[in-house]
């Protein structure tokens, strides 16, 4: 199989594509390499990658580039790639967001409708599209009112996907991210930050009074949950969760048993940041998933890779 994987170099998608190569399959990268973050995480990331002979990288923009080179014999789409972030979506960055996550869905589709090749898109929506709710669990047929611009835009892409499916027969699968955690999270995201700050032996900022609720999920199960999408016989919108709902406390519980005693430094909750996020993922067992990663798991997988990157001096 041959695959189009969008942000490549990013945690996803470095993930999902090494599994890819793993599996045999050819993979096709293309990331604009932005400097959201620092670009030597994303360096990092593609090392592995760039050693594979059945792994070749674009650098384009895909709100800019021609698209459909890059979809030439393409069997499925997994298209990874946005701007991240809740916070630093308000303000003059939206038109980033617009373009990142809007703009280049909608290019991407208009492609594959032309593509003879391509069978399936996959693409990589988040919780973010449900925003402030009461309901929970929440489900696919749940309200959708993004809580901030970063939603607003995800839940933007997803009925793009959704309006080629229908107008156009493109097949896709979007899935609802809830909090993907484990090596190689963003530096911007709050684990990592947690992880960094109780290494360093500093204090670790929380936003809120730490009652909020997250689904977290890990890496392997989101990488594991695209694969089944593209190889399902099945098309639509599915929730991938981790199977829990547990504070941010109970995060730091844990974390505090792996790390050793943490300092808190306690700030008011941030504008766009919702009370709460758990996933009803019944419906995600269409496509044959189920979570198989405990939280303490995860945590303890994400807090090795955070020492042997310091003791590899990266």
């Amino acid at each position: 199989m041959r695959c189009l994987v969008t942000g490549a170099a990013g945690f996803v998608g470095s993930h999902l594509s090494e599994r890819l190569v793993e599996l045999g399959h050819e993979v096709v990268g293309v990331d604009r390499l932005s400097d959201y973050y620092p670009l030597p995480y994303k360096q990092a990331n593609l090392a592995r990658l760039r050693r594979e002979p059945r792994f070749r990288l674009e650098v384009a923009d895909l709100a800019r580039c021609p698209v459909e080179p890059l979809l030439a014999d393409v069997d499925v789409v997994f298209h990874q790639a946005a701007q991240a972030g809740v916070r630093a979506s308000w303000g003059a960055s939206f038109q980033t967001y617009l373009d990142d996550n809007v703009l280049s869905t909608q290019r991407i589709l208009e492609a594959v409708r032309r593509s003879p090749s391509v069978r399936k898109v996959v693409y990589a929506s988040s919780s973010s599209v449900y925003g402030q709710t009461g309901v929970l669990p929440m489900r696919e047929s749940s309200p959708t009112r993004p809580f901030s611009p970063y939603g607003v835009t995800k839940l933007a892409a997803e009925h793009l996907v959704e309006l080629y499916r229908h107008n156009f027969g493109v097949p896709g699968a979007s899935l609802r991210y809830f909090t993907v955690y484990g090596p190689r999270q963003r530096p911007d995201m709050g684990f990592h930050r947690f992880i960094e700050a109780a290494l360093d032996g500093h204090a670790i900022e929380v936003y809120g009074d730490g009652l909020q609720t997250r689904d977290f999920t890990f890496i392997d199960d989101i990488v594991d949950a695209n694969l089944r999408a593209a190889e399902a016989d099945v098309v639509g919108v599915f929730n991938i969760g981790g199977g829990a709902r547990v504070t941010l406390r109970h995060v730091l519980e844990t974390l505090q048993g792996l790390v050793g005693e943490l300092r808190i430094d306690s700030h008011a909750r941030a504008a766009g940041d919702v009370l709460d996020t758990w996933a009803d993922t019944g419906a995600a067992a269409a496509i044959g998933y189920a979570p198989r990663t405990c939280l303490h798991d995860g945590l303890a997988a994400q807090v090795a890779w955070h020492r042997e990157r310091r003791a590899r001096g990266d």
